[in-house]
């Protein structure tokens, strides 16, 4: 059976590259033909939107937003327009609650089936086939997408119905990214103190402070690489995502609306494609000082 990648950026080049090499015959399409050229150079083949429809039984996308999957999915010679009852469609973008269940409820009266399955574990994840997953909707759904989801992760789980997955997944942008900002806040401190943040972050990594968090972008930070794994342009908007799904069922969140704020200076000073490490920039303008090794 055929499947579909829609979206080729950092996390879905390295997705279609495994299922291929998995074995899977894959159609993807992509806006960025470089992109597309390089996975089909790993053995996939290209394809318009409307021909995966008709042709895959398994069409995942993995695209920047909401609004971007449902004009993939609906628009004017999308993959609705060709696609055939019981395809399933798994949505492994981060996206709203609210924006899952429409899909899923358009496409059941389709006689179509729809997961939302975003993903954790950035870059890194998706070249090694370790991601995380967490998906939303029907048991029967989810179980035809776990031979996929044993090529694309190392961990998934049914949550629960449909927007389950997409709510769990701005649950762990919420921590992701305000542990990310801490970090860079203290490791600002500690330089803007004197210390060495090398020597800081190989003190502190094994006792109750350390994380992978702070285990992948406390280096970085100290070698001021914030070539992007997650850049901040996406995380912005799943933060945003945040503030307004709970602002929508009145959960207040203070330190993720404050984390937006910090977002949006970074958005102001020209950051949003720097990897979401370069939150520390932030906090080394307002201590006027940068995280670096001290010079010998």
């Amino acid at each position: 059976m055929k499947i579909g990648l829609i979206g080729l950026g950092i996390m879905g080049r390295p997705m279609a590259k495994n299922l291929v090499k998995a074995g899977q015959e894959v159609l993807v399409a992509d806006l960025n033909k470089e992109a597309v050229a390089d996975v089909v150079a790993a053995g996939a083949k290209e394809a318009t939107y409307a021909e995966i429809g008709k042709e895959c039984g398994t069409i995942i996308t993995m695209v920047p937003n909401g609004a971007i999957v449902q004009s993939i999915l609906f628009g004017e010679d999308g993959v609705c327009s060709t696609i055939k009852p019981g395809t399933v469609v798994c949505d492994m973008s981060s996206v709203t609650p609210t924006e899952s269940q429409f899909c899923y409820d358009r496409l059941k009266k389709m006689g179509c089936e729809f997961l939302d399955a975003p993903v954790s574990g950035g870059e890194i994840g998706a070249i090694n086939g370790t991601l995380a997953i967490m998906c939303g909707g029907d048991q029967e759904t989810f179980d035809k997408m776990v031979p996929y989801f044993e090529i694309l992760g190392s961990s998934w789980l049914l949550i629960g119905p449909s927007g389950s997955g997409s709510t769990a997944k701005l649950a762990n942008q919420m921590i992701v990214n305000n542990t990310i900002a801490i970090v860079g806040e203290a490791f600002t401190f500690a330089t803007k103190a004197g210390a060495d943040p090398e020597k800081v972050y190989q003190a502190i990594r094994g006792g109750l402070a350390g994380s992978v968090v702070l285990d992948q972008k406390a280096p970085l930070m100290i070698a001021r690489n914030f070539k992007p794994g997650g850049p901040i342009r996406i995380n912005h908007k799943d933060i945003k995502n945040c503030v307004n799904a709970a602002h929508s069922i009145d959960c207040p969140i203070p330190y993720t609306a404050q984390l937006f704020e910090i977002m949006q200076w970074m958005k102001v000073h020209g950051h949003m494609n720097d990897d979401h490490g370069g939150l520390v920039q932030y906090f080394e303008a307002l201590a006027d000082c940068e995280v670096k090794k001290p010079e010998v």
